[in-house]
C-alpha cells in the first residue's frame, strides 16, 4: 500500500469558533491506482491533499506514505519527503518567477537529485511547452503556467502525485492531453495518483472516486 490515511481529522480556528473540516477520514491507495477526490467547495478536498503531501499535520489520525509515517517526521524530514516522494500540482501553480520555464520544470527534480534533462524535455514536448522553455512564468497564459506546474511535479519521478484541479485552466482538448500524460506515467512507472477535481471528464478517467461531504468521506467505483 502506497498511501494509508486512517481516521484523519482536521479543524481550524474561524471567526465564529472552531471549524471542523475533516472528520475521521480514511483513504488508501496502492501503487498504480488512480483516485478522483470530489465534493462541493469547502468540503475539505484541498485540506486532505495538503495533509497527505506533508504540508500540514492532522489533529488526529495517521498518514503513512510509501512506508513513512508523516507524524514521525520533523520539518526537515517533511521537506525531504515532499522533494523525494510526492509530486504536487497546486491550484495556484506556485511557479518561481525568477526562473525560466525550463528551470521551473527541473526545479524539484534537481532538489531530489533526480534531474534527467531528456525526461524534462520529453515532458515539455508532451505538454506543448518546448517553444516556451526560455520564457518566464509571467509571460505565459494561465493554461501554460498550469502545464509547467504539471511538468515540474512529474519531472522528479515521484511515487505519489497529488493534483489539485490539474485541468482547471485548460480547454477540453488540452485537459484530455494532460490526463493522457498523467495516466501514461501511472501505467509506466506504477505511481499512485490522487486528483482533486470538480470535472466529470477528469473523475471519469480515474479508477475510483472518493467524495467528501461535511467532513466525511465515501467511496464509489468510477
Amino acid at each position: 500500500m502506497l498511501l494509508d490515511a486512517r481516521d484523519v481529522s482536521k479543524s481550524y480556528a474561524g471567526g465564529s469558533g472552531t471549524v471542523t473540516v475533516l472528520q475521521g477520514v480514511s483513504l488508501a491507495l496502492d501503487a498504480g491506482e488512480t483516485v478522483a477526490l470530489t465534493g462541493e467547495s469547502g468540503s475539505g478536498k484541498s485540506t486532505l491533499l495538503h495533509l497527505v503531501g506533508g504540508l500540514d499535520a492532522p489533529d488526529r489520525g495517521t498518514i503513512v506514505v510509501d512506508g513513512v509515517t508523516l507524524s514521525s517526521l520533523g520539518e526537515a524530514g517533511r521537506a525531504a519527503f515532499r522533494r523525494e516522494t510526492v509530486g504536487i500540482v497546486f491550484q495556484q501553480f506556485n511557479l518561481i518567477p525568477s526562473l525560466s520555464v525550463a528551470d521551473n520544470i527541473a526545479f524539484q527534480a534537481r532538489l531530489a537529485g533526480r534531474h534527467d534533462a531528456d525526461h524534462c524535455a520529453g515532458l515539455a514536448r508532451s505538454l506543448g511547452l518546448d517553444a516556451h522553455l526560455a520564457q518566464y512564468p509571467e509571460t505565459l497564459s494561465g493554461g501554460q503556467q498550469q502545464r509547467v506546474a504539471i511538468a515540474r511535479a512529474l519531472a522528479a519521478r515521484p511515487r505519489l502525485i497529488l493534483a489539485d484541479e490539474p485541468t482547471g485552466n485548460l480547454d477540453e482538448a488540452s485537459a484530455g492531453d494532460v490526463l493522457d500524460l498523467m495516466l501514461d506515467l501511472v501505467r509506466a512507472s506504477g505511481v499512485a495518483l490522487l486528483v482533486v477535481t470538480h470535472s466529470e471528464q477528469v473523475a471519469s478517467r480515474m479508477a475510483r472516486r472518493a467524495r467528501l461531504s461535511r467532513g466525511y468521506l465515501s467511496e464509489t467505483e468510477a
